[in-house]
């Protein structure tokens, strides 16, 4: 699984079509390569929160945001490269209309076909395949922040402050647009560096080399989620998950 930003590599010949040619080079045909594809502007506005869009305007955004369609809707803050990833034949997507995942190689089909609306990073997505796969996860000139497979690990901790929140999104339900809610386990990323430097501290699983500009690291997800299902139990405080809104 790939998370990459384009800009931070520096000058690329080819630009994010070169280096997506060069992940599927180093992947190789016998493996399988996943990039987040999340599209986050089709998110409940009470959700985002987001302070240029007042309250008064949330039914509104609701009624007439499209809806989320697997083949043409584009990511939001994934970066070119998964961009284009998301456009290539031969590449699946999963059904969630805000946490997707797309894949392509051999194990596609198997890594994409469970994304359940109430576990968009939980048991019943993408991250519990990959798990459950031995996947690495490639940081490729972004940081730890950018861990998605580390959700999982929220997921499993019992740590101070868990809670849901409510989301929603607009799906076609029978051929027909709806907007759809349900409850979700509210995430969070800002302690992603500090676990992963621990985990790398503590295991010697993480490794490390440059790319163009850029810093890429390489860790393992199954032993990388066990280390943060245990480690946030220990480190979060209630008052840091205790609000329901993202300000994004």
């Amino acid at each position: 699984m790939v998370h990459t930003s384009l800009s931070t590599l520096g000058c690329v010949i080819g630009g994010e079509q070169a280096v997506l040619e060069a992940l599927r080079n180093a992947v190789g045909p016998s493996g399988t390569l996943v990039m987040p594809t999340q599209s986050w502007q089709l998110c409940d506005p009470a959700y985002l929160n987001d302070p240029a869009i007042p309250p008064a305007r949330w039914p509104l955004i609701r009624q007439h945001l499209p809806a989320y369609d697997r083949h043409a809707t584009p990511t939001r803050t994934m970066g070119a490269v998964a961009e284009l990833f998301r456009t290539q034949p031969g590449v699946l997507r999963s059904s969630h209309p805000h946490r997707s995942f797309g894949a392509e190689g051999p194990h596609a089909r198997t890594i994409i076909s469970v994304h359940d609306l109430d576990s968009p990073v939980g048991e019943r997505s993408p991250l519990r395949s990959l798990y459950e796969l031995d996947a690495l996860v490639l940081l490729l000139g972004v940081g730890p922040d950018k861990i998605t497979a580390l959700h999982l690990a929220e997921h499993r901790g019992d740590y101070p402050g868990k809670h849901q929140v409510r989301n929603g999104a607009p799906l076609i339900v029978d051929g027909r647009r709806q907007w759809v809610e349900w409850d979700e386990l509210w995430v969070a990323d800002n302690d992603f560096h500090a676990v992963t430097h621990a985990f790398a501290a503590a295991t010697g699983l993480q490794r490390i080399h440059t790319v163009g500009y850029a810093t890429a690291y390489l860790l393992p997800v199954r032993q990388l989620v066990d280390y943060a299902a245990s480690w946030f139990p220990l480190h979060r405080t209630a008052a840091e998950y205790a609000t329901d809104t993202t300000g994004w």
